[in-house]
């Protein structure tokens, strides 16, 4: 028996006419080593039926509470058909990058049907030289990072020939429980609902220096310092500098409407800037960001004289848990430098905020996200969730935006026997998050960017996209010559193929 948690709940009911809540991404496949020359919506579906039990999350769909009265359960879909849930279509000539990203947009749109299994794959044919893409999209109450990355792993072989994969030993089926213990189960958690709100308050007013919006408050750090005294948790934390977020065009009411841009850069290149500033890889996008931003803010007269404030996920989900359907997320808060002029300077504030903010999370992991989830009950939850987002929006922004930086393997991928050429990540927009998200997918040696936003808030994410990619060239120039080549750079492959989806814990996901 397994019922969204309070985050994932969140998740579910933050969707609207305006917000789709799926996370997703869009591989580029090059079909020429696969068996038939193609990759076609039959071999897909073969592929996913074999391996179905690696990915768990795809076989359920959600049984609801009556009333609203407790959050839904997962249960196994007696009609589940892999099929229903796989669309083809092809791109009209000359299927270049703008027709696919046009595409993807109007399918990233539209909800998922929460009657059946909460997943849609599209299969999409006719791009350019002879290509093909899978964009792939899940409910984010389902999956977060690490899971999802670990869904699509599932389809992934580490050459043309596919992997043999082991039938499953046996399956207990995922069922919801009946009427009547959904109601006692629903009654029990109402009658104990208050000292739950009492144990999240306390917890999360620990974090209150690191909530959004909340860290603002007038003695919001000595209140967070004192209840970590009494609490036993670490009370020296390094200072977070303000959290407070500026008003940009980025923020405010979204529409139904999404745009997607996507592109890639040489991770080789992201590597050198690193290694000649003595920043991480991570500083680099995220100086990378700023750059781009900055850029598009100077262009529409909107550049505050103050910081932007992003929302960076952070993946706690456990090698134990790799199993568990829902959401095992935190986040960083943290300023980005737009504000900041020179290029090396902008590096430079971008890897302190971002060191700052991992200390301070490692020394005290946010637990605020899933505690501020649980304070309301889950009828209430329901049915004023997505009212309280769109209020939001025109109230001072929480934060500006959310970027992700996810860590992906350094050698190739192949998909029903067509090479991976390159893998963009899309993610979700909220009237809270604000209207553009980046997030970025390392993969055999470039660093893959997908850009989502809403044509009310940004209107040309092209423009976002070509300002990361002059952002690289002037840290590059600034890096000093390339080095010589010294031959294959990329990783070797793993001889174990289950290694392929296993991210370091570490890591940053959406």
């Amino acid at each position: 028996m397994r019922q969204l948690t309070s985050l994932d709940a969140q998740f579910l009911h933050a969707e609207s006419a305006t917000t789709a809540a799926h996370v997703a991404g869009v591989a580029v496949l090059d079909p020429a080593c696969a068996p038939t020359g193609a990759v076609t919506r039959d071999a897909l579906i073969g592929l996913l039926r074999e391996r179905l039990h690696l990915a768990p999350a795809l076989t359920l769909r959600l049984a609801d509470v009556p009333f609203g009265l407790d959050h839904p359960y997962w249960t196994e879909d007696p009609s589940f058909d892999v099929a229903d849930h796989v669309y083809e279509t092809t791109l009209p000539m000359p299927g270049d990058e703008a027709q696919l990203a046009e595409a993807v947009a109007r399918i990233h749109g539209r909800r998922l049907d929460r009657s059946r299994p909460l997943w849609e794959m599209h299969l999409i044919q006719g791009l350019t030289g002879g290509r093909a893409a899978l964009y792939a999209k899940v409910h984010h109450c389902a999956v977060d990072g690490i899971s999802g990355a670990e869904t699509l792993a599932a389809l992934l072989d580490l050459t043309p020939e596919p992997r043999t994969v082991e039938p499953p030993a046996g399956h207990l089926p995922t069922v919801a429980p009946g009427l009547a213990r959904m109601l006692a189960g629903a009654a029990v958690r109402s009658l104990t609902h208050p000292l739950r709100v009492l144990r999240s308050l306390g917890r999360s007013v620990g974090d209150l220096d690191a909530i959004p919006v909340a860290a603002g408050l007038p003695g919001a750090r000595l209140v967070a310092a004192a209840t970590r005294t009494l609490t036993g948790s670490p009370r020296s934390l390094p200072a977070l500098p303000s959290l407070s977020a500026p008003r940009t065009p980025f923020n405010g009411p979204i529409s139904a409407q999404r745009l997607f841009s996507y592109g890639s850069l040489p991770l080789a290149d992201v590597r050198r800037v690193a290694k000649a500033s003595g920043s991480s890889v991570n500083d680099v996008v995220m100086a990378l960001c700023a750059a781009a931003l900055r850029s598009w803010l100077r262009e529409h007269d909107a550049l505050p004289d103050r910081p932007l404030i992003a929302a960076v996920p952070v993946a706690v989900r456990t090698a134990s848990a790799r199993e568990v359907v829902g959401n095992q997320i935190s986040a960083m808060i943290t300023p980005i430098p737009t504000h900041v002029a020179c290029p090396l300077e902008r590096l430079r504030a971008a890897g302190e905020a971002m060191r700052t903010a991992k200390r301070r999370f490692a020394r005290s992991p946010a637990t605020w996200p899933n505690e501020l989830s649980s304070m309301m009950p889950a009828a209430v939850t329901a049915m004023t969730t997505s009212a309280l987002f769109r209020l939001a929006s025109i109230a001072p922004p929480p934060v500006n935006l959310i970027i992700s930086n996810v860590p992906g393997p350094q050698f190739p991928l192949y998909l029903c026997g067509a090479r991976v050429l390159s893998y963009y990540p899309m993610s979700v927009l909220t009237d809270v998050s604000g209207g553009v998200n980046i997030t970025c997918f390392s993969y055999n040696g470039s660093l893959d960017f997908g850009i989502v936003s809403c044509p009310e808030r940004v209107e040309d994410a092209w423009r976002l996209m070509g300002h990361l990619q002059e952002a690289m060239d002037e840290l590059v120039e600034l890096a000093g010559p390339r080095p010589a080549p010294r031959g294959a750079g990329a990783q070797a492959a793993p001889t174990d193929p289950s290694s392929i989806g296993s991210a370091r814990r570490s890591s940053l996901f959406q």
